[in-house]
């Protein structure tokens, strides 16, 4: 019993050490101007929510969240995008690897008057990292996951790791 219970302290000790880095990583980059949803709360209103991954095409084709429409970083094109979301009032999660261009995207959508947008927490790495399910470009449930570059797989804890 005395190891498990410190097997368990290792395990959530090294878990919150892992999340603390993440957070520091994210405010490096990031300003907050976009709430964070989380992996989890994500996971319980997927079906009430519009996803949009803001990665490249290559990454999107590889892995992406069920029913998530690409609308990319670099050629991201606001006007395309506001023809496919009309209700400026639904929720809308924007993600990409971590969230950090996922935060770029989501306000350029906040400055179009979209009122209900977040920015995934962790991006599509947390949510591999907690077991959720993703998708390659045929539908296919998948364990590869684009971790655009080796530098950044150090944040992939769970799946394949895939990047040019």
């Amino acid at each position: 019993m005395k190891k498990f219970t410190i097997y368990i302290l290792v395990l959530v000790s090294t878990f919150g050490f892992s999340q603390n880095k993440l957070s520091k990583l994210l405010n490096e980059f990031n300003n907050e101007s976009i709430p964070y949803i989380t992996v989890e709360e994500l996971s319980t209103q997927k079906n009430k929510t519009i996803l949009l991954d803001s990665r490249a095409l290559e990454e999107y084709k590889i892995s992406h969240l069920k029913n998530a429409i690409h609308v990319g970083y670099d050629n991201f094109n606001i006007k395309k995008t506001t023809k496919q979301l009309k209700d400026k009032t639904q929720t809308i999660v924007v993600y990409c690897s971590l969230g950090i261009r996922s935060e770029d995207i989501a306000e350029k959508l906040k400055k179009a008057g979209y009122k209900n947008v977040y920015n995934l927490y962790g991006g599509i790495f947390e949510w591999k990292n907690n077991h959720f399910k993703i998708y390659d470009s045929n539908d296919v449930e998948t364990e590869k996951v684009h971790t655009f570059n080796e530098a950044w797989s150090k944040w992939l804890k769970k799946g394949i790791k895939v990047y040019d």
